[in-house]
């Protein structure tokens, strides 16, 4: 079972980002690493919600619609995991693999955690990624990660 975690749709289009963590996805599918395929984010600026958009490229990649699973309304990474916790009861699933990029997987792993899930991070490599974003991805998460440990305690 894999949250992929949701980032932008440009007006163009899905970001890079959010190709390359559902295609990184797509690839953890087909080497059998997982067997469903939970996509995550609702909508942003631009339509459609980012689940919606990682469903298509999804499809596209290959992975059957039966084994995709869509959540469209979150808009942070504490909901993609909190909004996808109905979808994994229905499953029977209480582990984890999250898909993020690797800067944000801590926080992600964390949240899952501090939710009751048994989880584990998967990331795509960062080829390709422009370094302002990423170094910027990386700066804003250290202060979220704190957010999320003193709000997620128990």
């Amino acid at each position: 079972m894999a949250l992929i975690l949701g980032a932008a749709v440009w007006r163009d289009g899905p970001s890079p980002t959010l190709r390359r963590r559902t295609l990184h996805a797509a690839g953890l599918y087909h080497a059998g690493l997982v067997g469903h395929l939970i996509p995550c984010g609702g909508l942003g600026r631009h339509p459609p919600a980012e689940a919606l958009a990682m469903r298509a490229l999804l499809l596209d990649a290959g992975v059957p619609a039966d084994r995709i699973t869509p959540e469209a309304a979150s808009t942070t990474t504490e909901q993609n995991i909190r909004l996808a916790l109905p979808i994994l009861a229905g499953l029977g699933a209480r582990q984890v693999v999250i898909v993020t990029d690797a800067p944000h997987a801590p926080r992600a792993v964390l949240t899952a955690r501090r939710l009751g899930l048994t989880a584990r991070a998967a990331w795509p490599p960062m080829r390709g990624a422009r370094l302002w974003p990423f170094l910027r991805l990386t700066l804003r998460e250290v202060p979220a990660y704190l957010t999320y440990w003193w709000r997620l305690r128990r």
